[in-house]
C-alpha cells in the first residue's frame, strides 16, 4: 500500500501550500539525481517525493486525496458496468449470422413467408429487426476533449524528454519538448476515455536551486565581504550536470549578475546572482579592523537613492 503523501513530505495534514513547497524543495535538494548519481534508492525516493508533491500542491487533487485516500484516475469505469446491449448473461454475445439462421429455420418453410422458391414477397424477420434497431438507435455525440493535469520535474521541463502517463486505457509515453513552460499543454489525439482528444496540462515543480526567467536560468551564490572586496572564484552547477568556475571581480556588489553564455534553456544563458553574506559574532579585534577599514575607505552608499 502506498505511503501517506503527508508522511513522505514530512508535513502535517493541515500544512499550507508554502510549507508543502518548502518541504518539497528541501527533500528534492537532498535526493536530486545530480547529488546522488547512480543511486537507485535515491532515484526511487525522488519519484515518491515528486508524486506526493504533485497531489498535495494541487488543491483539487489534495481535496480528493484527503477525502478518499487516493486520487481517481481519468475515465475510471465503475465495477460491473462492463456489459453492452445485445450481450448474453455471463458476458457471451450473439453472433448476428446465428440469429439470422435461427429466423430462417423458424420461418423459411412457411408458405408465403419467404423460403427458397416461395411465391410472393419475401419476409426476413432478421432484416426487419435490424432496420428497427437502426431507426431507434440514438446518434452518438462527438467525443469531447478531456483535460488532465500532471506535474513534472524542473529538469524535464527545461531539457525535454519522455513522460509516461498512466491512463484508464493503459500507459502511454509522450515526448515533452525542451523549454515547456508551466501551464502549457500537450494534445494527444484520440486518447481520452470516450475516444476524444486528451489535453495534458503541464505543471512544473520548483527546482532546489535554479530559477527560470524565460529561457535564462538564475542561481544565487553567496560570497563573503572579503571575497566581494578582493574578488574570488566560485564553483557553480549547470543544468546539464557539469560544474564551472566563475570569476567574481573585485568590488562586486550584492545582487550583481555574472553571465554564463549558452547554459540556460534552449541556448539561453545562466546568471550567477551574487549575495554578500556579512559575518556574525565578531571579536573585538575584528570589530576594530572593520572600523579602521571604514575610516580608511569612507563611502556613502545611499547618496543617490531615489527617495532622497
Amino acid at each position: 500500500m502506498p505511503r501517506d503523501y503527508y508522511e513522505i513530505l514530512g508535513v502535517d495534514r493541515g500544512a499550507d501550500a508554502e510549507t508543502i513547497t518548502k518541504a518539497y524543495r528541501k527533500l528534492a535538494k537532498k535526493y536530486h539525481p545530480d547529488r546522488n548519481p547512480g543511486d537507485k534508492q535515491a532515484e526511487a525516493k525522488m519519484k515518491e517525493i515528486q508524486t506526493a508533491y504533485e497531489v498535495l500542491s494541487d488543491s483539487e487533487k489534495r481535496s480528493q486525496y484527503d477525502r478518499f485516500g487516493f486520487v481517481p484516475g481519468p475515465g475510471q469505469i465503475p465495477p460491473g458496468a462492463q456489459g453492452f446491449p445485445g450481450s448474453m448473461p455471463g458476458g457471451a454475445s450473439i453472433d448476428p449470422s446465428q440469429l439470422h439462421d435461427l429466423f430462417s429455420q423458424l420461418f423459411g418453410g412457411m408458405g408465403g413467408m419467404g423460403g427458397a422458391g416461395a411465391a410472393g414477397p419475401q419476409f426476413d424477420p432478421f432484416a426487419r429487426a435490424q432496420k428497427a434497431r437502426s431507426r431507434s438507435r440514438p446518434v452518438r455525440p462527438t467525443p469531447e476533449e478531456t483535460e488532465i493535469e500532471r506535474t513534472i520535474p524542473f529538469d524535464l521541463a527545461a531539457r525535454g524528454g519522455e513522460l509516461t502517463l498512466d491512463l484508464s486505457s493503459g500507459s502511454v509515453t509522450v515526448r515533452v519538448p525542451a523549454g515547456i513552460e508551466d501551464g502549457k499543454s500537450l494534445r494527444l489525439a484520440g486518447l481520452a476515455p470516450d475516444g476524444g482528444d486528451l489535453r495534458v496540462r503541464i505543471r512544473v515543480a520548483p527546482h532546489p536551486y535554479f530559477q527560470r526567467d524565460g529561457d535564462n536560468l538564475l542561481i544565487e551564490v553567496p560570497i563573503s565581504i572579503p571575497e566581494a572586496i578582493l574578488g574570488t572564484t566560485v564553483e557553480v552547477p549547470t543544468l546539464d550536470g557539469t560544474r564551472l568556475n566563475v570569476r567574481v571581480p573585485p568590488g562586486t556588489s550584492s545582487g550583481a549578475k555574472l553571465r554564463i553564455r549558452g547554459k540556460g534553456i534552449r541556448n539561453g544563458d545562466q546568471f550567477v546572482v551574487i549575495k554578500i553574506v556579512a559575518p556574525s559574532g565578531l571579536t573585538d579585534e575584528g570589530r576594530q579592523l572593520i572600523e579602521r577599514f571604514a575610516k580608511l575607505h569612507p563611502q556613502d552608499v545611499r547618496a543617490n537613492v531615489p527617495w532622497k
